[in-house]
């Protein structure tokens, strides 16, 4: 909450696939559209079903198949809007 409080957004990584990432689904759950972004967390913990391999960013859709499931939403939307996310943060 201190985060978003501050204007923030919030970077979800393959971590959230794993089976005891409770708290971080939660902060998913939690966390407007709007404030999502995805990331890698490259080299580290990749996505399962490649946990405890190299990460890259080939993997990413496995993170966003899960916020998306989390949130109720595809993929795409989940994709899209994390792009644009990305896109107002970078000023790109």
């Amino acid at each position: 909450k201190k985060t978003l409080d501050l204007g923030l957004y919030i970077g979800i990584t393959g971590v959230v696939t794993y089976k005891n990432a409770e708290m971080t689904r939660d902060v998913v759950k939690y966390t407007p559209l709007d404030r999502l972004l995805v990331e890698t967390d490259a080299p580290y913990l990749a996505p399962v079903p490649f946990r405890g391999k190299r990460c890259d960013s080939s993997m990413l859709s496995y993170t966003i198949e899960t916020i998306a499931a989390i949130k109720n939403i595809s993929p795409q939307a989940i994709s899209d809007i994390t792009a644009q996310n990305a896109k107002k943060l970078f000023n790109i």
